[in-house]
């Protein structure tokens, strides 16, 4: 197991890790990981008194952890969902989660749930809307939520940035974390025809917690973020460009279908290595760090 180093936003840098899934369970707990670190999806825990949660309480004894939710719906006009939040915080302390994450989208309205993680217009009223339900599940929390960058297939004609600027100032404005998902970039830039550098560029460094990267299916005329297989090299690349820049951080390999066995993720997650020279000094130096959650959040509108 690879220890945490360097913090970032007071989140130490766990290294290279992997998703927590339930066929993974045994061979965990069972095995001697190489990863430094698991991530969990949230929703799959928070209402659950059964075998999952026990396998997580007994996981998160041996191996730190981190939480990455689907249905916070951000970006939503519903209210804010405050069992929900209430929710996610009393796992968070539960299981000793470092740090809580979720997506820059909105999932549903009127009380149903779409699963699917829907984009958002890109304009002043947007944001500002954003970045009130961000401060309030904060104050919540007691500790900056982190934001993943989303992975789009259709823009508004109506937003009036881009989606790196609208991510900046977002975190400027309320203090949260960045989880920066290279995949997503990568998937967004081939649908909408931008360039990546440029989404790179604006990107407030110093925010970035973690990284993502994922596989995906590419249709031709479009691509798909499937995490169904390895990363190809284009996002390991595009890992490479950003990781120094944020001064490392946390990464992390997403695969949710056709998920093969534990050591052939693991193993394709440590491929991190082959294309960040760096980060094997990074490591060899990690130490572990006593300092879980963050309670300082900034920011104004």
């Amino acid at each position: 197991m690879i220890a945490p180093s360097k913090q970032r936003m007071g989140q130490p840098n766990l290294g290279i890790g992997v998703g927590l899934r339930g066929q993974h369970y045994r061979a965990i707990l069972d095995g001697q990981p190489q990863i430094g670190f698991l991530e969990i999806i949230s929703d799959n825990y928070m209402e659950s008194a059964g075998r999952p949660l026990e396998f997580l309480d007994r996981i998160a004894a041996q191996h730190a952890v981190v939480m990455h939710g689907v249905s916070l719906s951000i970006g939503s006009t519903a209210p804010l969902n405050r069992t929900y939040v209430r929710n996610l915080k009393t796992l968070r302390d539960r299981i000793k989660a470092r740090w809580v994450s979720d997506h820059l989208c909105w999932t549903g309205l009127a009380g149903r749930n779409t699963h699917d993680l829907l984009p958002l217009p890109y304009t002043k009223e947007t944001l500002r809307h954003v970045c009130e339900r961000i401060r309030k599940v904060q104050d919540m929390l007691e500790a900056p939520l982190i934001i993943e960058n989303p992975s789009t297939y259709i823009g508004f004609a109506e937003s009036t940035m881009s989606e790196w600027d609208f991510i900046a100032a977002m975190c400027d404005r309320t203090g949260c974390g960045l989880l920066l998902d290279v995949n997503n970039i990568f998937v967004s830039a081939r649908n909408h025809g931008f360039d990546s550098t440029d989404y790179l560029a604006a990107i407030p460094w110093e925010r970035v917690v973690q990284f993502h990267v994922a596989g995906h299916s590419d249709e031709g005329t479009h691509v798909v973020d499937t995490h169904d297989g390895p990363v190809i090299d284009p996002v390991w690349e595009l890992l490479a460009q950003a990781w120094p820049r944020a001064g490392g951080a946390s990464i992390l390999l997403e695969w949710d279908a056709k998920i093969p066995s534990f050591i052939e993720v693991e193993q394709e997650a440590l491929r991190a290595r082959d294309y960040l020279p760096q980060l094997a000094t990074h490591l060899a130096s990690a130490h572990h760090s006593p300092r879980r959650i963050n309670k300082r959040v900034g920011g104004a509108a």
